[in-house]
């Protein structure tokens, strides 16, 4: 009778949360979801998604969305025809749990469930005139170390994909850190902190069109280098 009675024990409790989480995307978020890949270095379009999922932010490969029953974590969905879930996967095994990185909590079909990050990315704290520490430079310096650490290859680390918080680094994006040729974009944004980065700037809101015309010039301007 006791045994009858017994409560769930905690790793009983989250089993639970997580197969109800995995249920609430399948059966709610995903056949109300419509994003297109349109252009393959643009962010996917999402187009229409149910309420009361929210859409936290569009990558190059996906959409992101949230629940408000579950604060703590967010479903990264790929567009139809982007690659890159099985090995933004194997990223996140690798890094395991580290303070500046999310982790991968299940990997459906065509989604993964991440633990949820919070902050305000380096891109928007220049358009907000937010000042950026250099601690936060060295925290995602030292994250990217690690990664390498763990036989990955820092890429597409730029001003959107990393963000602040409470003064420390985290790094957001990691669907590319399987790709080994060579990336020098945190490196030139590092240049571009040290350089650039002056007081007086630091409490000047930049625009967004100056912030987009800046990111396609360097798009443009890098893009012999692939060649």
């Amino acid at each position: 009778m006791a045994d009858h009675l017994a409560k769930p024990s905690e790793e009983e409790k989250a089993c639970g949360k997580r197969q109800r989480w995995i249920e609430l995307v399948e059966s709610e978020l995903l056949p109300g979801l419509t994003l297109t890949s349109e252009q393959p270095h643009n962010p996917v379009v999402v187009h229409r998604y149910p309420k009361p999922w929210r859409l936290v932010g569009a990558g190059n490969y996906a959409g992101v969305f949230a629940h408000p029953s579950y604060p703590d974590r967010v479903v990264k969905v790929y567009a139809p025809g982007r690659e890159g879930l099985e090995e933004e996967a194997e990223v996140y095994r690798r890094l395991g749990k580290h303070p500046a990185f999310s982790e991968c909590l299940h990997v459906g079909d065509v989604y993964l469930v991440l633990r949820r990050l919070s902050g305000v990315t380096l891109y928007d704290c220049v358009r907000r005139a937010i000042p950026i520490p250099r601690q936060v430079i060295e925290d995602i310096d030292d994250a990217l170390a690690y990664a390498v650490q763990k036989g990955l290859y820092p890429h597409d680390v730029h001003g959107k994909n990393v963000m602040m918080k409470d003064g420390r680094g985290i790094v957001v994006d990691v669907s590319d850190f399987l790709r080994k040729e060579p990336c020098s974009m945190w490196n030139d944004l590092k240049k571009a902190y040290d350089l650039l980065y002056i007081p007086p700037l630091r409490r000047v809101p930049i625009p967004e069109f100056i912030l987009n015309a800046v990111r396609i010039g360097y798009r443009m301007w890098k893009k012999p280098a692939r060649n």
